[in-house]
């Protein structure tokens, strides 16, 4: 989700700036307008090239942290000496860093939301509000315990979802070098024998020798063509409309479709339940939500039960109308609402779903492999025929 920069005045006239992860220009200006600011300017940030040669920050230094940090708080530690002590025996550098730089903001008379709000790129939106709702509610410690579980479980998914788009892009991947090298290397070996035999070629044999030539001669062409085309698609997604077609088609794709959409309900569930039970208002949960979902279907959905919300309606009928969440979810939210248990029953929901999304990912493993062995050999047994069709004619014409 790209970053965007604003200047805006409070009612008083003070000037105020920062940086706000939006979906559009839009957004932004809502969001600032639901805060009570008048917008000056907004901007998007250009995209810095970083260059890291450190260890990178994952998932799990984060949940490790996480989990330190909370045991540190419930043994009675104060907030000060906790965030020293873990940045001191951090093994990653970066995190040490992050961690430093939060204890210098607390010690300038920060509050911990405020300081780790400062570094986005390690401490997200849900982890913010969340800290921020175990301050004011003096659970901090209840509040990073159930950040960890949230960050394991949130990772789980993600990484099924990987596994799942991994395993035959993969496949694909090595199927075209093969097909490539058959072309490149092998099938010209077999044109020069042909050509000194002067026996007239069958029809599938001047296909692939046809293809093989043209891929000799034109090789660079077709690199190019295929690295414009991933650069069109990349800068298309990365428009406001582009996103949405494409989000919008790649829950449309048969079997994989439904892993994606499985896995954003999950994480709808997972993120808002989690940020509910916290006790971080709806509005700002919903809103929260959106931009972690991870599909822009999903995201305008969620956008539209926030506004639903805002104007004393029901979550659940802007989610019905979405046609991404089954009866099933808009049922069991609907009747949270009515209850009262809304976190409750999202909990419940992405623990299906994330059985789900696992079965889901099997059923397409277990598609896509004889798919791919069918189509592989279709393609590489076809090529072989090809070119044994003339040696049976030279064999017939030396007999």
């Amino acid at each position: 989700m790209p970053i965007y920069v604003y200047k805006a005045r409070t009612v008083g006239g003070q000037s105020q700036s920062g940086e706000i992860n939006a979906s559009t220009e839009a957004d932004v200006v809502g969001q600032l307008r639901r805060r009570r600011l008048v917008v000056v300017s907004v901007k998007e940030k250009p995209k810095e090239l970083k260059m890291s040669f450190g260890r990178r920050i994952k998932t799990r230094d984060l949940v490790l942290f996480t989990r330190q940090f909370a045991t540190m708080i419930n043994a009675g530690l104060p907030l000060v000496q906790s965030l020293d002590i873990l940045a001191a025996q951090q093994p990653n550098k970066r995190v040490a860093e992050k961690i430093q730089a939060v204890l210098s903001d607390v010690e300038s008379g920060s509050t911990l939301a405020d300081a780790m709000g400062r570094h986005k790129e390690f401490f997200s939106d849900i982890y913010v509000n969340m800290v921020a709702a175990g301050e004011a509610g003096g659970i901090l410690d209840v509040i990073l315990l159930r950040l960890a579980e949230y960050l394991e479980a949130a990772d789980k998914l993600r990484r099924k979802v990987r596994g799942a788009m991994f395993y035959p892009v993969t496949v694909l991947l090595f199927a075209g070098l093969a097909i490539a090298a058959l072309l490149i290397f092998v099938i010209p070996t077999f044109a020069g024998f042909f050509e000194s035999s002067n026996v007239p070629l069958p029809l599938p044999t001047r296909i692939v020798m046809g293809i093989s030539d043209f891929l000799l001669a034109y090789w660079w062409a077709v690199a190019g063509v295929l690295v414009a085309i991933g650069w069109l698609i990349r800068a298309y997604r990365q428009t406001s409309e582009g996103r949405l077609v494409t989000d919008r088609l790649l829950l449309r794709v048969p079997v994989f479709g439904n892993v994606l959409r499985k896995a954003a309900i999950a994480r709808f569930s997972r993120t808002l339940g989690t940020l509910v039970q916290s006790g971080v208002p709806i509005l700002d949960g919903l809103e929260i939500t959106a931009r972690t979902a991870g599909n822009r279907v999903v995201e305008d959905a969620i956008m539209k039960s926030r506004a639903s919300i805002a104007g004393g309606e029901t979550i659940a009928e802007p989610l019905k109308r979405s046609d991404v969440f089954p009866p099933m979810v808009v049922q069991m939210i609907n009747v949270g609402e009515q209850t009262g248990g809304l976190d409750d029953m999202l909990s419940k929901i992405a623990d299906f779903y994330d059985d789900e999304v696992e079965a889901a990912v099997g059923a397409l493993t277990s598609i896509i492999e004889p798919v791919m062995i069918v189509f592989l050999g279709a393609i590489v047994g076809g090529m072989v025929v090809a070119m044994y069709l003339p040696i049976f004619d030279i064999i017939k014409t030396v007999e």
